[in-house]
């Protein structure tokens, strides 16, 4: 199984909005097939382990990160091919959350005289497809917010200077979790000030991520980098009529989702975004957007990178209203703490996000 989650993690980059998915075949102690799936629409990592294995899989064990699906989608059933196979035991690390399977890609099996086990590896499983699994259950992305700041908790000066905080390394690690989202989401104020290309560079990846840029009164730069490339998605609360047709003509979407105070509704975008397959969501905004988002429980996971720094008097990490008791402060909950060139990197979670049930 651990190698079935090796084979998966392959696809870590490519297989949205489907999930992260390997498979092994063993008969006799012998690995005799392998695969994993790539992209949506090709075949899953079941059919390319099965047909590795050719005429081996007959009695074999099947290990499986994921529940073999049990419908007909871009691809045949997987559960079909297992069965005709004649394999004699499935292993899935974990069912699938996709209401249209949820075990009964399992009872298929299990009907078919297939002996079936559930759960081996089962949190590495849920972590790699953390996101897949957040929006089958919660019909939202999850939610990871990346921020880089100094050790006093500051991301830019008061004239918004904020390149280069952290190191190199630093950098490039921050590209592979771009580059793992379904879709990058920052604030109009991050693209007047920094004018970033929000694009995968610094790793390879199969697809660049869909951008999208909260924008209440459309006052994006038509000649801004983030429009130049890729899909695009401008999300406002107000409407200009000119400025949108200007917008379309260049091939970027326009959503309106007006909320509370002349602001964009975020829950709102989120449920957009997970009807329109997006697994994982990264964000990478100034210290309005990420305030807001944390305020109206958008946020399920911090990403931060601190530097060996000091700022002052600058720009924080949040924009929060001021607390009257250290009862009411944010709790976080860490899930790591590593050493990233000469930074630290820390992945904390919300309270009840360790666990979508």
């Amino acid at each position: 199984m651990a190698r079935a989650l090796a084979l998966a993690e392959k696809g870590v980059n490519s297989t949205t909005p489907n999930p992260r998915v390997g498979c092994v075949v063993v008969k006799d102690n012998e690995v005799v097939g392998e695969g994993w799936h790539r992209r949506a629409g090709e075949p899953h990592a079941e059919i390319v382990a099965l047909g590795e294995a050719a005429g081996k899989a007959r009695g074999a064990t099947v290990y499986v990160t994921l529940e073999p699906c049990n419908h007909f989608g871009r691809t045949p059933p997987c559960v079909d091919a297992l069965i005709d196979a004649h394999v004699a035991r499935v292993i899935a690390a974990m069912e699938d959350p996709n209401p249209r399977i949820d075990g009964a890609g399992l009872d298929r099996l299990r009907a078919a005289g297939i002996d079936v086990r559930c759960g081996l590896l089962h949190q590495e499983a849920h972590e790699l497809n953390i996101g897949f699994v957040s929006r089958m259950t919660r019909g939202i992305p999850w939610v990871r917010l990346k921020a880089a700041a100094t050790l006093d908790g500051k991301t830019a000066l008061h004239g918004g200077q904020s390149r280069w905080i952290t190191c190199e390394e630093a950098r490039v690690d921050g590209h592979r979790w771009r580059a793992r989202a379904c879709a990058i989401l920052t604030g109009i104020g991050t693209v007047r000030d920094d004018d970033p290309e929000l694009t995968v560079r610094h790793v390879e990846t199969a697809r660049q991520p869909r951008k999208v840029i909260v924008d209440s009164r459309l006052e994006v730069n038509l000649q801004a980098k983030v429009l130049t490339s890729g899909r695009v998605t401008v999300v406002a609360a107000h409407r200009l009529p000119d400025k949108e047709r200007e917008l379309t003509d260049r091939g970027v979407e326009v959503l309106h989702l007006p909320g509370t105070g002349g602001k964009v509704d975020l829950p709102a975008l989120l449920r957009i975004l997970g009807e329109q397959g997006v697994n994982e969501l990264h964000v990478e905004a100034g210290f309005k957007l990420n305030g807001s988002l944390m305020r109206e429980g958008c946020v399920d996971e911090v990403l931060l990178y601190l530097a060996p720094a000091l700022f002052g008097d600058a720009v924080g990490l949040f924009d929060l209203p001021p607390l009257t008791s250290l009862d009411d402060r944010q709790r976080l909950l860490f899930r790591d703490v590593s050493r990233v060139g000469e930074d630290v990197r820390l992945i904390a979670r919300l309270p009840g996000r360790v666990e979508i049930e």
